[in-house]
């Protein structure tokens, strides 16, 4: 859920989601990228035809229908968090 909402306003590459998150391995970051393409929920875009190539990873339309469940969650998570007194305003 965390990639999905890290995409949720607009398209990144590898490398900036990398930043996004840095708890994350490399490693863990490429298998959920590419279960979340399988699942059809983003897209994977390549630029250029030898390396360095240019990835960049957005939702597609069945990914971005999950964006108010996103939304819900964070709210959700958002006053949960002001009742206990601890709040995080935003995960990017």
């Amino acid at each position: 859920m965390v990639i999905l909402y890290h995409l949720k306003d607009w398209s990144k590459r590898y490398g900036e989601l990398r930043k996004e998150m840095p708890g994350i391995t490399e490693m863990t970051l490429s298998l959920q990228l590419k279960q979340l393409e399988e699942c059809g929920l983003i897209a994977r875009q390549v630029y250029g035809e030898k390396p360095p190539v240019k990835v960049v990873y957005s939702l597609n339309n069945f990914g971005k229908s999950f964006t108010p469940v996103l939304d819900a969650i964070l709210n959700w998570g958002n006053e949960i968090a002001v009742q206990k007194g601890k709040y995080v305003k935003s995960i990017t």
